[in-house]
């Protein structure tokens, strides 16, 4: 699949506009639609094969990390509500659960204690990198805010070196990366490789930046990899690969977990995932920012599209705006298609009594099936989505995510749903109904 050349050249000038305006030494793209890149091209010096040359992607390597979490919680091996240190007994402000890690809101310093890791480097030492935060006191409580933590990874990332018994580089090869086949996705630059540039405010002069090797740190931004990696990688976070994480929990990890905007533009958060404006109902991925390389991956789950851009330039990129004005271009030149429309073949048994007319009080609701699934209507607009969760029906959408729902029966003999306690009858205030949003009578 590819675009039309009327849109391939659209895309490209958009790309070439963010290269003048960011002056960055070079920088490549693609578009994802479906799982699969449909255009990819470069601008600027692009030091070899476009799709096919290492780039540092910061902290898109978060993305993955959190990934290898989420696959063990899966598995079993993990429970996201566990404090780090019962899988690391020395983790540093090992009070924090994974889940409070992987969403940024354990409370943790942003960075590590001593130099800045990103272009000193690390020793790849765990015990080292705890005893440095030995007497440090922890910004926040965890749970109390969003505050973005690179510490956090690096603690993430050594629980999943620890529960796998070896070293995270090869816990994060074995548990998403080979699966996926992400060859090129590696922990130091190997093959067709750019070179990390500042340039110069006044002379426009390129200043080289190091290659540094981040250590306990790798987990939080170490990774390179290339176009053909990153857009396999986009189309994993649109539709989940079981070999690593079903599309259910990727939904699930999209979602928003903690920050409201009071800490500024970009901070809420899903699990592992930063959420943004922009496309048909927000964005989800990452940025990622290196010494000599700045990267944006972002996924629009609702038009099934996504963007990848790499740069080798400290700054120059504005990851959100560029990766959404690609996707902007994409669908004002070729409209997403919603997906076909199909008959339920057959009816969970759970969801059939719960199909028809409710309401709640006087305002009425129509349940209908949709393909798996139920979604209410109220006037015509969607106000929940319900669906069968290893065996309970659970909302998955709308105001009562992850609630169950339970259909029960009055004093009379009459249905009725008890949806997170909001009472939903058959009609609206019959005689002997009992109250919505009141207590039930059993």
């Amino acid at each position: 699949m590819s675009v039309t050349e009327s849109t391939a050249r659209r895309l490209q000038a958009d790309l070439a506009h963010v290269q003048v305006e960011g002056r960055l030494p070079s920088v490549v793209a693609c578009v994802v639609r479906d799982g699969y890149p449909v255009w990819s091209d470069g601008y600027g010096d692009v030091p070899g094969p476009v799709r096919h040359t290492q780039y540092r992607i910061g902290s898109i390597t978060k993305t993955m990390t959190a990934v290898g979490v989420l696959a063990l919680a899966e598995a079993g091996e993990v429970d996201l509500d566990e404090p780090a240190s019962a899988y690391w007994p020395d983790a540093p402000y090992g009070a924090a659960t994974l889940t409070q890690l992987l969403g940024h809101g354990g409370g943790l310093p942003a960075e590590p204690a001593g130099p800045w890791w990103e272009r000193a480097g690390r020793p790849d030492n765990a015990a080292a990198l705890a005893v440095a935060e030995n007497g440090r006191r922890a910004p926040h409580r965890p749970g109390e805010t969003f505050h973005y933590s690179n510490l956090g990874y690096a603690v993430l990332g050594e629980v999943h070196a620890r529960v796998r018994g070896t070293t995270w580089a090869e816990a994060i090869r074995a548990d998403v990366l080979d699966p996926l086949g992400l060859r090129r996705t590696t922990l130091d630059p190997a093959g067709a490789r750019a070179h990390g540039f500042s340039v110069h405010p006044w002379t426009s002069v390129l200043l080289p930046e190091p290659d540094s090797d981040t250590g306990t740190m790798a987990p939080a931004g170490q990774l390179w990899s290339t176009l053909d990696d990153l857009a396999r990688w986009a189309g994993f976070l649109l539709h989940g690969d079981d070999k690593v994480l079903g599309a259910d929990v990727l939904a699930c990890a999209r979602a928003g977990q903690v920050g409201d905007g009071a800490a500024g533009p970009g901070s809420r958060h899903g699990l592992g995932f930063q959420l943004a404006p922009g496309g048909a109902a927000g964005l989800v991925g990452h940025g990622g920012s290196m010494p000599g390389f700045v990267a944006s991956l972002f996924v629009d789950p609702v038009r099934r599209t996504g963007a990848v851009l790499l740069a080798n330039g400290t700054t120059g990129l504005p990851q959100v705006a560029a990766a959404d004005r690609l996707l902007a271009t994409l669908e004002a030149c070729e409209p997403s298609l919603p997906a076909p429309w199909t008959p339920t073949a057959d009816v969970p048994g759970p969801l059939a009594p719960l199909l028809g007319v409710w309401h709640w009080g006087a305002r009425p609701q129509t349940w209908s099936m949709d393909g798996d699934g139920v979604v209410a209507r109220e006037g015509g607009r969607v106000v929940h989505r319900f669906a069968v969760v290893k065996g309970r029906v659970v909302a998955v959408a709308g105001y009562f995510t992850g609630e169950e729902v339970v259909l029960r029966h009055g004093a009379g003999g009459a249905a009725y749903v008890d949806l997170g306690t909001f009472v939903l009858t058959r009609e609206p205030y019959a005689p002997g109904d009992v109250v919505p949003g009141g207590t039930p009578t059993v």
